[in-house]
């Protein structure tokens, strides 16, 4: 059903992303000034408004409307790329350039090159990236939301190692659950409560899980039972179901019983799309049927409340800063005419407060291109750059087990995920992939090329051992902590620009010996994994690319996330943080920073549910705040 309470229908307001000109925005003062309009841009802007506050969203990317033409745009895009990687789906825009996997190679810093968006002059290079639409990443997520381990929140204290959080898993448990309602989670609490999490008595999740796929099946029959000892522990191994924020069989007994109405498709008139998950595994870089949460749910209810207006294709520029009281006083926006022209106009936009969340990168850079690293206390804006470390493992099983079935990843193993071996070694999970070696070996592409190029297979025997082969397709994808670190940076640098003349991310990302030695121990229990399932182990890697790792005399591939995190991250004060729990800057009053940069480890779960969850939790402190900023000032008589 494609309704909020049951009975609107999810309409994004028509021409609600071109009524408000940039230059009507620059004229208003606004309660709010929000940057970005992804999934923690969204969720604030939604809830300031349904507070009352007038908000105002800037937007790099293009986004007339969300309709269904323009999101079947995308898809018709992404069916005929030849290169199908994460931003395949959505059009090249100079003005708003996003990184792209296809792009990774290291840049030559005496030969300074503008082909490529995210500058990279180290030997190693991260192929991680981030979009740059209206919806931001969430156009493009994997839809997984596993909340992260009570003991990720105070690593430090619990084994030596990385940052605490300055709140607990406790704090924020209540905007968890808040999360999981936005999102539309569909999990069972019996499948979640290991490693110490824990949900209020009574609480389930908005949908009941999504069935196991068929090689889900398979790998338990292997795997469940499993014993490893690790630092001396013993751990059993089981094959688990992730919690996923797509649209499945809505839980009778959510909310005390009143039951849960998930969200369907997004347009601008009612469509009758977006309900259960047809098990498409293209869920990356985008659902076909909007099954898939992505923030444009989020920002049509924050567009109908009328006191909430966007602005895109807005490009943010600057942060103004009073060298008076340092607090923002305007967010400098180049307003671009269209994806085929550079040409565009400078607006500057005021309010009472402004919240940048324009995720880990893009705020870093746009801080540190404002100069606001001089006036920052701790000295680490663009520092402690986090994503998770992938090792990805393929195998070949003796049988077919209906890989191409289902989402892109329905279950996996997380029992590794904590534990005390996190004194010495990363822990992490293990993801059960549904859609083949695509992303290790580029299959079913690859395969089809090998079985006509070098086997001269053609019709049907060609056809039959297509299918053979790639049914009994096994991907293990280890997503490895990887802790802060202040060598880990984004910064800027004038020898590279945009289109527009603004600065491009500068990144410098290394793996460090922490996360390798997870890294390891994980390519061992994926050896013994295949081993188990009489799968024969396909895994090579190349120690000439550009993610190639050493470690201990034997080389890795180590592919990013898109999980960025920690370029501004919270902490107890100002010497060793940018903002505080709150994600309220410690050095501009009326600043916050809300996204994964503010999280000061990311543990073994995607960030999005948790961003999710910072963001409610932030919003609240907002409230308060714009409260106090426009509460009457007494005088006394």
């Amino acid at each position: 059903m494609v309704s909020y309470d049951g009975t609107d229908p999810v309409i994004f307001p028509a021409g609600a992303a071109t009524q408000t000109s940039a230059a009507e925005a620059a004229q208003g003062e606004w309660d709010a000034v929000v940057v970005g309009g992804g999934m923690a841009g969204s969720i604030v802007a939604e809830q300031l408004g349904q507070a009352g506050y007038k908000v105002v969203i800037l937007e790099a990317g293009p986004g007339k409307d969300l309709d269904l033409a323009e999101y079947e745009s995308y898809l018709s895009r992404f069916y005929g790329a030849v290169v199908k990687d994460n931003q395949s789906p959505y059009p090249f825009n100079p003005n708003a350039r996003m990184p792209r996997s296809t792009d990774t190679m290291p840049v030559r810093p005496e030969t300074p090159r503008d082909d490529f968006y995210l500058v990279q002059e180290d030997k190693y290079c991260t192929d991680t990236t981030f979009t740059r639409v209206l919806g931001g990443t969430s156009m493009h997520w994997e839809g997984k939301a596993l909340r992260m381990l009570p003991e990720d929140f105070d690593l430090r204290t619990k084994y030596g190692q990385g940052l605490n959080w300055p709140l607990s898993y406790d704090d924020l448990e209540p905007y968890y659950r808040k999360a999981e309602a936005e999102l539309g989670v569909a999990a069972e609490v019996e499948d979640q409560t290991y490693l110490g999490m824990h949900f209020p008595k009574g609480y389930v999740f908005p949908m009941h899980r999504m069935p196991p796929s068929y090689l889900d099946q398979v790998v338990a029959r292997g795997v469940d039972g499993m014993r490893v000892t690790l630092a001396d522990d013993d751990y059993t191994l089981q094959v688990r179901s992730f919690p996923q924020a797509r649209n499945g069989v809505p839980n009778a007994a959510y909310d005390g019983g009143k039951g849960f109405v998930p969200v369907g498709a997004v347009s601008t008139s009612q469509v009758e799309e977006g309900e259960r998950c047809q098990g498409n595994t293209n869920c990356v870089p985008i659902c076909p049927v909007q099954a898939k949460y992505h923030s444009g749910k989020t920002l049509a209810k924050a567009l109908s409340k009328g006191n909430v207006k966007i602005v895109t294709q807005a490009v943010a520029s600057k942060v103004e800063i009073s060298e008076h009281d340092r607090r923002v006083t305007g967010i400098t926006v180049k307003k671009y005419e269209s994806l085929n022209s550079e040409k565009y106009e400078e607006y500057t936009v005021k309010g009472t407060v402004y919240i940048l969340c324009a995720h880990a990168i893009e705020n870093a850079r746009l801080m540190l291109a404002s100069d606001m690293q001089r006036m920052s206390r701790s000295k680490l804006i663009g520092c402690n750059l986090m994503d998770h470390a992938y090792l990805l493992t393929w195998g070949l099983l003796p049988e077919p087990a209906g890989t191409m079935r289902g989402t892109t990843c329905t279950g996996g193993i997380t029992d590794l995920r904590g534990g005390r071996f996190r004194a010495t070694q990363a822990g992490f999970g293990v993801d059960i992939h549904n859609d083949g070696w695509g992303w290790a070996t580029g299959s079913p592409y690859t395969d089809l090329v090998e079985l006509v190029d070098k086997r001269g297979l053609r019709g049907r025997e060609l056809r039959r051992t297509l299918g053979n082969r790639i049914s009994r397709q096994l991907l293990l994808a280890f997503m490895i902590d990887l802790l802060p670190d202040r060598s880990n940076t984004v910064t800027v640098d004038e020898r590279y620009k945009d289109a527009l003349g603004n600065l491009k991310p500068v990144v410098s990302f290394k793996i460090p010996p922490y996360t390798m030695r997870g890294a390891a121990f994980a390519r061992k229990l994926a050896t013994d994994i295949f081993e188990k399932l009489g799968a024969e182990d396909r895994t090579t890697y190349d120690k000439n690319s550009y993610s190639a790792v050493e470690h201990d005399g034997q080389w890795y591939n180590i592919v990013g996330g898109n999980h960025l995190a920690g370029t501004h991250i919270m902490g107890t004060d100002p010497a060793n943080s940018v903002v505080d729990h709150t994600q309220h800057s410690w050095d501009h009053e009326n600043l916050y920073l809300v996204g994964p940069g503010s999280m000061p480890s990311i543990g073994t779960s995607n960030i999005s549910l948790t961003m999710a969850a910072l963001a409610f939790r932030s919003a609240a402190h907002i409230v308060k705040h714009l409260r106090a900023a426009k509460a009457p000032v007494a005088v006394r008589g």
